[in-house]
C-alpha cells in the first residue's frame, strides 16, 4: 500500500514582513549625508590650509644664495655637515654621481657628487670646497649631495 505523504501547508511557512519603517530609513539617510559633508567639508578646510594645516611646502623650498666670494647654496650647517676640497670634474661612477673631486691618487679618495640645489657645471676645472651630505652608494667609495660649495 502507498504511503501517503503529509502536505505542509505554507500558510504556517510563511510570515508576514513587518512594514517598512520609513522614519528609520530617512533617519539612515541624512546620518549618510551629514557624514559625506562632514569628510569634505574638513578636506577642504585643510586643503585651504586652515585650521592650523597652512602650507608647510613653502618652508621647505630651499634657499640657494651666491655670494660675490664665489660661494653659493643652502647655508644649513646642519644638513650639510660633511665637506671636501680639491678640483670639480665631470663624471660619475657607474651612474652614481655626475661629477667627482679627487683627493689624492688613490680613487679610494674621490668623492663622487651630486646635486639637488646648485648646478655643479659652473665649477667644473675649478678649486672648490663643498659641503654635503652623504648618500648610500653602490659603487663610489663616497657620494655626496652638494648642497654649499666654495670657489677657492
Amino acid at each position: 500500500m502507498p504511503q501517503q505523504q503529509s502536505v505542509v501547508k505554507p500558510e504556517h511557512l510563511m510570515k508576514k514582513l513587518p512594514g517598512r519603517n520609513y522614519k528609520g530609513m530617512l533617519l539612515s539617510f541624512v546620518a549618510v549625508v551629514l557624514v559625506v559633508l562632514a569628510g569634505v567639508g574638513t578636506g577642504w578646510v585643510l586643503a585651504r590650509g586652515g585650521a592650523g594645516g597652512g602650507n608647510k611646502t613653502a618652508s621647505k623650498v630651499p634657499v640657494v644664495t651666491e655670494t660675490e666670494t664665489g660661494e653659493a647654496g643652502m647655508m644649513d650647517e646642519d644638513t650639510f655637515s660633511e665637506t671636501a676640497e680639491g678640483v670639480l670634474e665631470k663624471g660619475g661612477i657607474e651612474g652614481e654621481g655626475a661629477y667627482h673631486i679627487k683627493r689624492g691618487e688613490d680613487p679610494i679618495h674621490t668623492v663622487y657628487l651630486t646635486s639637488t640645489v646648485i648646478d655643479l657645471e659652473r665649477y667644473v676645472g675649478k678649486k672648490v670646497q663643498v659641503w654635503g651630505e652623504t648618500l648610500g652608494a653602490k659603487y663610489a667609495p663616497w657620494l655626496m649631495d652638494v648642497g654649499r660649495i666654495k670657489e677657492l
